[in-house]
Order: structure tokens, then C-alpha cells, then sequence
């Protein structure tokens, strides 16, 4: 059976980078009737908060991506701890004490040397007794020893890849305070789990080979990886800085729609063109993770906004009923409301500045060549309420009376109504109109 994942870190909120992670995973588990994990990894028990967790599952939830069950990895620790202990038993993992700086130190020689800078592995030539006093001093942290072999796997994004390992530092999988690291606490995971697919970002394909010769030390079996594009902003520019200002939450508190948000991901960076969808389930029959490129993916989050006014154009009044009750509409005219405004929105928190033209009129826009004309129009316009038929048989009087007609006539007047050039049709919105401040501003 498929089996995917998303292991997002709860040391802050996720934000569009991960949600592009967690959407391709999910989607794929869907297509072919797998299962999706979230997975939280809590390891760093300094940085991770039960806040960030509640709003991860949240923010998914918000968005309709139900995972099929839940792990944390700080529930976990014994099962790393063991597979610790097979690596060290067949070899695979020794014990390393130098400080960053002297990691540092050895960076820069090796680099002026004109080599790379990968790790020499001085710490396998320590005689015990060195071992132990280091060990007693600053503490040791662990490294898995890789075979000096090319890795080699056919990704589904990048097709294939090839990466020479003794071009790779042996990574550290253990600190010195114990915590374990993220490519040990993955791999164990993804076996133990039978993750079959892993969807992730392409800054880990050097994680994704040394991972592939730990899967392979540990006895599981390796899973279909595929490293998706990186995302930049609208100019090329790195998004590293800005990734705070685009959590899902943030997003979500602009206004923007669930499905405005999964529709752009689903298909940014692919070679088919962003498609509004109606449901998540259409997002799963469209989804093909081949039609993705290696190129960096430019992500501009004005993009949603438009997506966002179409999707609220789709909706029902069922779909918003909720909101049009909280502004204080009136049940008798919440339908007539929503026609009104469906198509004069980009978020449902525009629907607010509408129903408050509508309850409390509109500061009336009048050039000055219209002034005599709008007086005019004003004392020749009805009381409210006003029905379907008024705003035809107002402009119609206005037009008899004055000699205007067209633009000259029916602009000077919306905008004196509703303070603006543009918006619905008029005669579908003065039966709303239960005050018209242009009267007095005569």
C-alpha cells in the first residue's frame, strides 16, 4: 500500500514551502488509496511547542488535508535508540568530538587546499583513552560512517540521480546532549512505518543519499523519492527571510481560500497551467507528480487573491450563510445580499464594507459638474424601501427631468449612492439601500 507522509518541525507555524511538501504527499497517498501520516518531529524539545503543533493540525484541517493518522517522533526515542545501537554493533557509527570551531577550522584548510570540505574522520583514529577524556570534557556526538560508493536512485521529480559519497561529510545523527537528529529519527521512522513515497524539497537530495545507505544498513526497504523545486519570490528572490509572513495562518487571516491556496500549489512549478478547483478530491484525479520540473519555482502570493474572488463567486449562500449572519443581514435578505456582492468581493471579509454601505450609506462621490445634477436627482428620488422597479423608474424620471442620458446619466448617480464607479447591478442593489447620505449632502 502507498504510504506518505508529512513531518513538519513544531518549532514555528508552516508556512507555503510546507505546505507544497505536505499537499504532494498527501495527494499522492490519495490517488492510490494509501494512507497519510502526519508525523510531527519534536525531537528538539527546547524549540518545539505545543502551540505550533495545535496550529499544524489546524492549518491542515483548514485546508482539508486529513491525515489518516498521527505520530510523534519524541514518543519514539527507544526505537532510535535502538537502531543506534545496531550501527554501532556492525560498525557504522562512531563516536566524534570536535567543537563547531575546530569544524570550522578544518573547513577553511580544506577549502584553501582546494578540496571539499568533508569530514576526515579524525575521530576514528582516537585511542580509547584520548576517547574518554574528550568524552568526560565536552561530550561526544555520532556520525554514520558511509561507504565511499556512488548512491544512486531514479527520483521522480529529477529523474536520475547520482552522488558520489565520499564527496559527503558522514552526518551527525546524534548530538552531544542526545538529541537525535532528523535524518536518523526519519529513517527509522520511514522503515518501521512503511513509507513507501517521500516528496520533499530539493535541498535535501545530499540528505536523501546518505539517508539511502542508512535505510540499506538497517535492513528497509528504500521509498520513491522525488525532490520538488524550491520556491522563490515574484523576482527570483530567496523566500528564506520572508517564509514567516506566508504561514498558512497568515494567509488564512488575509482571507485567502482553502481552495484558492491548494489549487495555485497543486499545479505551481509543474508544466500545467494553474486551474481553479472545486474540491479537494479534484485536485487528487489532476495530480501528476511527473509534470513537475527541477527548476526554482517563482511564488507570489498576490496569485491568491484572484483565485480566492472566483472561488467565492462559485459558492452557494449555504457556503456563507454563517458570515452573512455575523454582519447583522437579515435573514429575508441574505439571499438578495449574497447575489449582490458574490462577484464584487476578493475576500468574505469585504462583504463587511458592503453591508455597511447598505445599512449606513455610502459617502457619496460627486465631481463638481454633476453637483446640480445629483440635487436634482435627489429630490426626484423615493423614500426607502426601495424595490426591484425603483432604480428603473427613478433614473427613468431623472432622465425625462433633466435630458441626460447614458453614462451622464446613470454614473453621476451610482456614484452619489455608493461612492464608487464600479459594482453591482443598481436596480438589484437599492432593495438593500436603506440609506442614502447623498440627500443630505446636497
Amino acid at each position: 500500500m502507498t504510504t506518505t507522509r508529512f513531518a513538519p518541525s513544531p518549532t514555528g507555524y508552516i508556512h507555503v514551502g510546507n505546505l507544497r511538501t505536505a499537499l504532494m504527499n498527501f495527494l499522492i497517498a490519495r490517488k492510490q488509496g494509501g494512507t497519510f501520516i502526519l508525523r510531527i518531529d519534536d525531537t528538539d524539545q527546547e524549540r518545539s511547542k505545543q502551540e505550533f503543533i495545535d496550529q499544524i493540525q489546524r492549518d491542515l484541517e483548514w485546508l482539508g488535508l486529513t491525515w489518516d493518522r498521527i505520530e510523534y517522533q519524541s514518543r519514539r526515542l527507544d526505537r532510535y535508540s535502538d537502531a543506534a545501537d545496531r550501527l554501532r554493533d556492525m560498525g557504522r557509527f562512531y563516536e566524534c568530538f570536535e567543537t563547531p570551531a575546530e569544524l570550522d577550522l578544518k573547513r577553511k584548510k580544506q577549502l584553501n587546499m582546494g578540496r571539499p570540505p568533508v569530514y576526515d574522520r579524525a575521530a576514528l583514529e582516537l585511542p580509547e583513552e584520548e576517547k574518554t577524556a574528550l568524552r568526560a570534557a565536552r561530550g561526544g556526538y555520532w556520525r554514520f560512517k558511509l561507504d565511499h560508493e556512488r548512491i544512486e536512485w531514479s527520483d521522480g521529480i529529477l529523474g536520475p540521480v547520482s552522488i558520489d559519497a565520499s564527496s559527503v561529510s558522514d552526518p551527525v545523527l546524534i548530538r552531544a546532549d542526545g538529541q537525535v537528529l532528523y535524518t536518523l529519527a526519519s529513517v527509522v521512522d520511514d522503515t518501521e512505518m512503511g513509507v513507501t513515497d517521500v516528496v520533499r524539497g530539493s535541498d535535501h537530495v545530499t540528505n536523501t543519499a546518505t539517508q539511502i545507505q542508512i535505510i540499506r544498513a538497517l535492513g528497509g526497504a528504500v521509498p520513491q523519492f522525488a525532490h520538488h523545486s524550491l520556491l522563490t519570490g515574484p523576482q527570483g528572490e530567496a523566500l528564506s527571510k520572508r517564509l514567516g509572513a506566508l504561514s498558512i495562518k497568515d494567509l488564512r487571516a488575509q482571507g485567502v481560500e482553502p481552495m484558492a491556496l491548494l489549487s495555485l500549489m497543486a499545479r505551481l512549478g509543474s508544466s500545467d497551467p494553474v486551474e481553479l478547483r472545486g474540491s479537494v478530491d479534484e485536485l487528487v484525479e489532476g495530480f501528476d507528480i511527473t509534470r513537475f520540473g527541477a527548476a526554482p519555482t517563482k511564488f507570489d502570493e498576490r496569485d491568491l487573491f484572484p483565485l480566492t474572488a472566483r472561488h467565492l463567486q462559485t459558492l452557494e449562500l449555504a457556503d456563507v450563510a454563517e458570515d452573512i449572519a455575523a454582519l447583522g443581514v437579515p435573514d429575508d435578505q441574505a439571499a438578495r445580499f449574497w447575489a449582490v456582492t458574490r462577484e464584487n468581493i476578493t475576500t468574505r471579509a469585504d462583504l463587511r464594507a458592503w453591508w455597511k454601505m447598505c445599512r449606513d450609506g455610502a459617502e457619496p462621490v460627486i465631481d463638481e459638474e454633476d453637483r446640480d445634477f445629483v440635487a436634482q436627482a435627489m429630490a426626484l428620488l423615493p423614500e426607502p424601501p426601495f424595490d426591484e422597479g425603483t432604480w428603473a423608474a427613478w433614473t427613468a424620471q431623472v432622465k425625462e427631468a433633466t435630458g441626460r442620458k447614458g453614462r451622464g446619466l446613470f454614473m453621476p448617480l451610482r456614484k452619489a449612492l455608493t461612492g464608487q464607479a464600479h459594482g453591482p447591478e443598481m436596480a438589484q442593489l437599492m432593495p438593500l439601500l436603506q440609506k442614502v447620505r447623498a440627500r443630505g449632502s446636497q
